[in-house]
């Protein structure tokens, strides 16, 4: 089962996580998650909010074919990501990636990978705003390089 949401509504990641697990069956041994949280600083300064932009459609299309990637590739049985767009404010969550698996191995490498795609190849554009004004945020040399080990 793989399931993405695109909201621009906030979510509470317990929520999420406690249904996800939930609704395991019996062949997972592991479930592994990540969530992203809205910093209030960065190297710039203080931050008010992220704004994040996307492709309505486009955008979950995009994000379901990494997910199908990741999920073969880890022989996942399930997979979740919840990506908010829209202005998020300081402190509360962008995003979850959850997995459940047979073996943790596998549960933690989807989470790492599915995170480095939405990183760099997830078609979402990225600005942090605060009291001097917004930047965009772009990938950097680092995320392109955690992400082009998953393709070795």
């Amino acid at each position: 089962m793989i399931r993405v949401i695109i909201t621009s509504e906030p979510f509470l990641p317990d929520d999420e996580l406690r249904a996800f697990a939930h609704a395991r069956g019996g062949q997972a041994g592991a479930m592994a998650s990540f969530v992203g949280y809205c910093r209030d600083a960065s190297a710039d300064g203080a931050v008010s909010h992220l704004e994040l932009d996307h492709y309505p459609g486009f955008t979950e299309a995009e994000v379901t074919r990494l997910a199908e990637r990741v999920a073969a590739r880890h022989a996942l049985l399930a997979l979740l990501v919840i990506h908010r767009v829209g202005a998020i404010p300081a402190h509360d969550p962008i995003v979850l990636v959850a997995t459940l698996s047979s073996h943790r191995t596998a549960a933690f490498a989807a989470v790492a990978e599915m995170m480095d795609y939405l990183k760099t190849d997830a078609p979402f554009w990225k600005r942090e705003a605060g009291p001097h004004g917004a930047r965009w945020i772009e990938p950097n040399a680092a995320d392109y390089a955690r992400r082009a080990e998953h393709l070795k």
